[in-house]
């Protein structure tokens, strides 16, 4: 396992904590000693649907730090604004600024209704924009920080059978990345994160992507953000990255203690948005 770099004292808010990643981002940083602001839709235990902002704060608080739950609509410009603001009013000062949540549906144009095409574009492409940009004001006045977001590299022009979802998150990316380049010159890297593999979530089950032997746990992309916040903002910034790869570069030579089953998860997550993608030097 990568050692966990130490971010005492330092504070994430983090979109889409309920479950799956973001909450297991949230408990990853949590267990490095980190503040968290626990954000997302979920306020009450719902039949379909475990999970919520505040059990995620909770078990984030089990690990002796501090954490406060927000409930957030990313589609409602006033809700993100304020939102930032009580985030900012509870704790002073948050530096780490984590958009994780997105609205998924895999379905070709024809199948795909408008309302469903807004949701995507609303939560993915403009929920990152309003997030990242409601806190670029505070960042400065700490003098840096990071900006992560869940999204893939920009390697493709077309996306059939999810247009939708394949240019909102890319969406997400081209955001990011450009936020990198406008914010560098005050110390805020903004860098985005993707898993090669197929992660066990809920909507990898949902949709059928696969089966157990083709997904690994929510752990690795975890453990790939604290890698990319081990890294110096200044110099660290303007990255798409891929959890094997940043891993890889940490020291991590067995990937099979993230796997969901004795399998060899195929670059499932990867090929989506990169068709050619290879592994260069892979380790199960």
């Amino acid at each position: 396992m990568v050692s966990k770099p130490d971010l005492s004292g330092r504070t994430a808010f983090i979109t889409g904590t309920t479950r799956g990643i973001g909450k297991r981002i949230a408990l990853g940083l949590a267990e490095a000693g980190c503040n968290i602001v626990s954000t997302g839709k979920t306020v009450e235990e719902d039949g379909d649907l475990s999970g919520t902002i505040h059990q995620t704060a909770q078990e984030c608080e089990d690990n002796g730090v501090e954490s406060h739950a927000i409930q957030l609509n990313l589609r409602d410009e006033d809700t993100v604004s304020a939102a930032v603001e009580e985030a900012i009013d509870v704790f002073g000062e948050i530096d780490i600024v984590i958009n994780n949540a997105s609205a998924i549906q895999l379905s070709p144009v024809e199948n795909m209704p408008a309302n469903r095409f807004d949701l995507m574009t609303d939560v993915n492409v403009r929920g990152t924009y309003l997030t990242s940009r409601a806190f670029i004001p505070h960042l400065k006045e700490i003098g840096g920080g990071h900006i992560l977001t869940n999204a893939p590299p920009v390697t493709k022009d077309r996306s059939p059978g999810s247009a939708a979802y394949g240019w909102s998150k890319l969406g997400m990316t081209f955001v990011t990345l450009s936020l990198a380049g406008e914010l560098k010159s005050d110390g805020i890297a903004a860098n985005a994160f993707w898993p090669v593999t197929a992660i066990d979530t809920r909507a990898t089950r949902y949709f059928g992507m696969g089966t157990e032997d083709d997904w690994r746990s929510p752990d690795i992309v975890s453990d790939a953000v604290l890698e990319i916040l081990r890294r110096d903002p200044e110099q660290f910034t303007g990255n798409t990255v891929y959890d094997e790869d940043i891993l890889r570069e940490a020291g991590v030579e067995d990937f099979s203690q993230y796997n969901i089953t004795d399998g060899d998860p195929a670059p499932m997550s990867a090929q989506m948005f990169d068709p050619d993608y290879e592994r260069s030097d892979f380790s199960q």
